[in-house]
């Protein structure tokens, strides 16, 4: 996978949970997780290169915090069109 992407569960019309996929390579798996803000895990190849960002609170998430979660693993920062799913319903 080449560029980031959004998958967004939902249940009963609401964001329940969310996972922010980093560019990887095909099959690339998580080897540890560390949380870097209140309702973000972070999660790291066996390298320690990051590969996605998990939201556990989908709801309470904001550009800023996001934003600064991704700057914290060397990452550029996204525009809100980027988390738009989230609050879609």
């Amino acid at each position: 996978m080449n560029q980031p992407y959004l998958e967004v569960t939902f249940r009963h019309g609401r964001a329940l949970a969310a996972y922010y996929y980093l560019p990887r390579p095909a099959g690339q798996k998580s080897y540890r997780s560390r949380r870097i803000e209140p309702g973000l895990v972070v999660d790291f190849d066996e390298h320690d290169r990051p590969i996605g960002i998990e939201i556990t609170a989908p709801r309470l998430l904001t550009l800023e915090a996001f934003n600064s979660a991704l700057a914290e693993i060397g990452l550029g920062p996204v525009a809100q069109a980027e988390l738009a799913p989230l609050q879609a319903a």
